[in-house]
């Protein structure tokens, strides 16, 4: 994607994440919010990396503390990752910490975070976490009309941005958000902007199917090929009013006539490839044709 299309594309779905504490059109969260289904286990982001992400969102207006945990979650795996650069030396592009700082910009925005270390170190998680808000917050992150300008100048990726702002999105409307639910979220995320194609899988496109199944597929759970199977693989979410993030959204006739298939990233909202002539996108979730969720894993 270009510059210009991903900000417009950013701007979109920063209003979903600035919104996502509203009603959804398929429902609120959950059972177990904030938690989801999963409880304290398993997080996408555990809960002591929640509570530094709020605080540091806190000290700068108006920026999503869902943001901050989004970006943490994709530069390591909230500092879990035991790739190069994140608890010491740098990745192959030079880049530091768990929130993955260029030297250069460390120098210059890096903070002591409450609790951290002095002088401030890109490794030290709070440091990073506040340090990450406070370059943001410079690039005009607290505002949602400039979130998107703040996160490109973050990283000056299209697809960082997309896959930041919906994981954000997720977050927001579960916290507790489950790592596995999380990783397919993220893989449909990066996708966007992809061309629809019948039968495809990846390579050249996707269909609706093949891109659910991919996303899950990056997360480890293998899914029937097509949306009928899918959905017949289960299992079934009780009614559309529990559906949180990362569940398949069906779409048919009935639940024998399964035409079509999503996945749901909260706020009302689905990343999906919708049909010959269009791209993977996110939209509105609540069709009238809706006919069941399910909660792969």
């Amino acid at each position: 994607m270009g510059r210009v299309v991903v900000v417009a594309v950013g701007l979109c779905l920063t209003l979903a994440v600035g919104l996502a504490g509203c009603v959804g059109l398929l429902g609120t969260t959950g059972p177990g919010a904030p938690g989801g289904p999963a409880g304290g286990a398993g997080r996408a982001v555990p809960v002591r990396w929640e509570a530094w992400d709020r605080g540091a969102a806190a000290g700068c207006p108006g920026l999503p503390w869902s943001v901050l945990a989004a970006i943490g979650r994709v530069e390591s795996d909230s500092g879990r990752s035991r790739a190069p650069g994140v608890a010491a030396g740098t990745n192959p592009a030079g880049a530091e910490g768990p929130m993955q700082f260029e030297p250069a910009t460390f120098a210059r925005y890096g903070v002591v975070g409450p609790g951290g270390v002095s002088p401030p170190s890109p490794y030290d998680p709070v440091d990073a976490i506040y340090s990450a808000a406070h370059l943001l917050c410079a690039d005009g992150g607290g505002h949602l009309g400039s979130l998107a300008v703040a996160l490109f100048a973050y990283d000056h990726s299209g697809t960082y941005v997309a896959t930041v702002l919906v994981l954000a999105q997720a977050l927001a409307s579960d916290p507790g958000l489950p790592a596995t639910p999380a990783a397919a979220i993220q893989f449909a995320a990066g996708q966007l902007g992809a061309p629809y194609r019948w039968g495809g899988t990846g390579v050249g496109g996707f269909d609706c199917s093949g891109l659910t199944q991919a996303a899950y597929d990056a997360a480890g759970i293998r899914l029937p090929r097509v949306a009928q199977d899918q959905f017949d693989a289960g299992p079934a979410v009780a009614d559309r009013s529990t559906v949180v993030p990362g569940d398949l959204l069906f779409y048919g006739r009935s639940t024998r006539a399964v035409e079509h298939v999503g996945i749901y990233v909260g706020a009302g909202e689905m990343i999906d490839a919708p049909h010959t002539g269009a791209v993977v996108r996110e939209e509105p979730a609540g069709w009238s044709d809706f006919v069941g969720a399910t909660r792969p894993g």
